[in-house]
Formats: structure tokens, sequence, C-alpha cells
């Protein structure tokens, strides 16, 4: 298939979920630590990138779309850098502040460009902060074309359920980006979009294709999905919908780093839905973005000149 990329120029995003700050260490390995048998690490750059439903946005407006973003966060200096950093990518965002919160940082050291250490600083956010956003949610809704979940398992969408009946009930699609094993929580959205493990969690272990197939549309049936698309890393993605099965093979090119990829696919499909495109020509694109993406170090994005350029391999 080659699609044609639509104007993304009016399609309308609205994201909500957990947010995360992702910070880069990066630094020259020379010589082993007299004290431990680690490496030492003398930090020479440092760098701050959005995560989580943050990263999802910011790869919605790389794909030209309006994005707005719903999530919650410490009163802290990264709830203050990942506001700078979604005002700087034009991501209109609504961070609620919890007193009682640690925004969530993952911390990454990085030597002779890999990953040595990750460290992860992280709390839950309190149950009323959480009740604001809901209305907030609400009142969003009439602006948007399409929704995205974007579930982290860190508490920031407690209330999903009565936010996927609300869209619904306002006509919208929702996708999620799902996490754990309780998936009757995502009852009546649009599309999920579980990777090959996640899926295993929920559906348990399959031992060919034939059962994968038998075991995903089961899922899809019994929680009213319209599509289940699951992401397979080397095997490429898999769709699963009331038509059948669609497959999309992974783009061949060198795997530097797959973080945020996930976050990558699903931008992609809503903001294509958003501008127009069926679901099948959203899915290719997608395929296409993610592959760019995981040719890049850390969480990153793909702007629409990159896509198109991925289109014409």
């Amino acid at each position: 298939m080659n699609t044609s990329l639509p104007d993304t120029s009016a399609a309308r995003v609205l994201i909500v979920g957990d947010v995360m700050l992702d910070r880069y260490w990066f630094g020259e390995v020379s010589r082993i630590s007299p004290e431990a048998p680690v490496p030492v690490v003398k930090i020479e750059k440092v760098e701050e990138r959005p995560g989580g439903a943050a990263n999802v946005a910011r790869n919605c407006a790389a794909l030209g779309a309006r994005v707005s973003l719903l999530s919650v966060v410490g009163a802290d200096e990264a709830g203050k850098t990942l506001a700078q950093l979604m005002s700087d990518a034009n991501i209109e965002s609504s961070l609620h502040e919890d007193a009682g919160l640690n925004t969530t940082v993952k911390l990454r050291v990085i030597g002779r460009q890999q990953q040595l250490l990750r460290i992860d600083f992280e709390n839950t956010p309190d149950h009323e902060v959480l009740r604001a956003k809901l209305a907030d949610f609400s009142a969003r809704l009439a602006d948007c074309d399409v929704v995205i979940l974007s579930d982290y398992g860190k508490g920031g969408l407690t209330h999903i359920t009565e936010m996927i009946q609300r869209a619904k009930d306002a006509g919208k699609p929702v996708l999620v980006d799902p996490k754990g094993e309780d998936y009757a929580r995502y009852a009546g959205a649009t599309l999920l979009t579980p990777n090959r493990a996640e899926l295993r969690e929920v559906t348990g272990k399959w031992q060919n294709e034939a059962e994968l197939v038998a075991k995903a549309q089961q899922l899809r049936e019994s929680l009213g999905l319209t599509a289940l698309l699951v992401t397979r890393s080397e095997e490429g993605m898999t769709l699963f919908s009331a038509d059948g099965v669609r497959n999309e093979a992974a783009v061949a090119r060198e795997v530097y780093d797959v973080s945020g990829a996930g976050d990558t696919v699903i931008a992609t499909l809503a903001v294509m839905l958003a501008s127009g495109l069926p679901l099948d020509q959203a899915l290719f694109l997608a395929n296409r973005a993610a592959g760019v993406v995981v040719g890049k170090l850390g969480t990153a994005t793909c702007s629409l000149d990159e896509l198109k350029q991925s289109t014409l391999l």
C-alpha cells in the first residue's frame, strides 16, 4: 500500500494519561570504579524529553495535529519542566498539580551509546485531583476528533471507564494504550494497542498464529472493541477486527531503540483517523512511523517529512 499523507493541520487530538519526564545523562566510560565492579560514567551532556502520554502528545504534534493534553503532575521542578516542554512543542496542556505527588521521572545513564542504568522516581496521584481532571476531560470532548487514553499504570487514569463512556456518548473514537491485566476497564473503547507481551498477560500464551487469532478476537468481542491492534516487534503488527485479520510487516531497518515506539503507533493512528483516513490506511502509516522512531535513541518522534519518505521505501 502506498498511502499519500492527508492534510493533518485540522486534526484535533485529546490525550489523557500518565505523563513522565525522561532524563538522559550522556557520558564517557573509560574506567571501572575502585569501589565496585561498575563503570564510571563522566557526564558530558544532559537531555530532557517528554515521556508517557506527554510523548504521545509530542508525536501527534510532530505530525501536524492540534493537540490537547490532560494529566496530573507534582508541584515540583520536573512538572514545571514538562509543562515547558509541552509549550515548546505547541501543545495545549492542562497539567493538574498534586502537592503530594512526585512527577514521574525516568533517569537513564548512557555511556558509549548504550543504556547502563535507569532510575525511576514515582508515586501515586491523589484521588481528588483525578476527579477534577474528569470534569476537564468532559469539557474538552466537543473540541476534539479523536481521544487517546495512554495508560502507564501510574494512577492517572483511575476514571478511565467513565472517560470511555463519556467519549462514546460524544461520538468520539477512543484509542487506548493499555497496561496491566484488567482489560475490563477498557470495555467499549474503539481500539486497544497492546504489545505482544502485554496481550500475553491477559490472554495467556499461544502456540501458533491460529491460536493467537482466536484469543485476540475473543478478547476484542468480549470487550466490545471495534478493533484490537497488537504490536509484535520484529513481526510487525496485526489488526484484529470484525472484518478479519490484517498484518503489517515490520519495516526493514536497523533497530536502535524501541522505547516509545508504541507511543508513536497510537499517535499516528489517532492523527490519521482524525484527518479522515480509514483504519487500514492509518495502520499502514503507523507502522511506517514506528519504523522511523526505532532508528533513534530514546523517546523520539516521526515528522510528516520523515513519514512521507518512509512511505516511498
